[in-house]
């Protein structure tokens, strides 16, 4: 069974147990008579810019709900959904090909992660190594935080993460994924190299948010150890 139709079967799975699914909502097959037509110039529109900027996540969303609905709407006869996830996924990996394109690989790694752990991290992990501000590192270890894998967002973060250049999220990430995997020295160190961060002023909001996660986590495995 491939990757996309495992991903299927998760969707479907997660609608029946009212869990979260890994796609988007089922893509409901709408009458030909009730259908909106797909903008061909805003699309093309919409191209141009992630060509321009392929980090564009506003214009990836909107281009990637167009080929949902024109994927479903030209499958009457077929499986509306199953052509509207994989036209998305072809979408995010077309995009993906371009050297700068981080984002895409973010969203290829949210959809896969469950499925398909080690290629998701390897998605992740090239996105993070494409984008110099950080911003990536944060969205890929806020996606593994989600899945429930602290181990892996910590592994990816400690390899990746440079607090002197990174935009504070991807530490504050990399800390919130220490404690979450009960490594709380780990987290104290993270947040000693905040004082690496240019604007401290910036930081100071943050450094209380993670001290009192840290001092909460300390004080559970406190009384647990009782």
């Amino acid at each position: 069974m491939g990757l996309l139709d495992r991903l299927r079967n998760r969707a479907v799975i997660a609608r029946t147990q009212g869990l979260r699914p890994a796609l988007k909502p089922p893509v409901a097959l709408v009458p030909k008579s009730r259908r909106v037509p797909v903008d061909a110039a805003e699309e093309v529109r919409l191209r141009e810019r992630l060509e321009h900027d392929p980090n564009d996540e506003q214009a990836f969303r909107r281009l990637a709900d167009i080929v949902r609905r024109r994927a479903a709407e030209g499958h009457e006869g077929g499986d509306p959904q199953r052509a509207a996830d994989d036209a998305v996924w072809a979408l995010a990996e077309e995009t993906a090909r371009n050297g700068r394109a981080w984002y895409a690989l973010v969203e290829l790694g949210r959809l896969s992660v469950h499925e398909d752990r080690e290629g998701a991290l390897r998605r992740l992990g090239t996105a993070a190594e494409r984008d110099h501000s950080g911003q990536a590192l944060a969205e890929s270890l806020a996606v593994l935080r989600e899945a429930g894998l602290p181990d892996d967002a910590l592994g990816l973060g400690v390899g990746h993460w440079r607090p002197r250049e990174h935009v504070i999220d991807a530490g504050r990430h990399l800390v919130h994924a220490a404690v979450e995997a009960g490594r709380i020295a780990e987290a104290r160190r993270h947040l000693q190299a905040f004082d690496q961060f240019p604007d401290q002023q910036r930081v100071a909001g943050v450094r209380a948010e993670l001290e009192r996660a840290i001092t909460e986590a300390d004080q559970r495995k406190d009384r647990f150890s009782r």
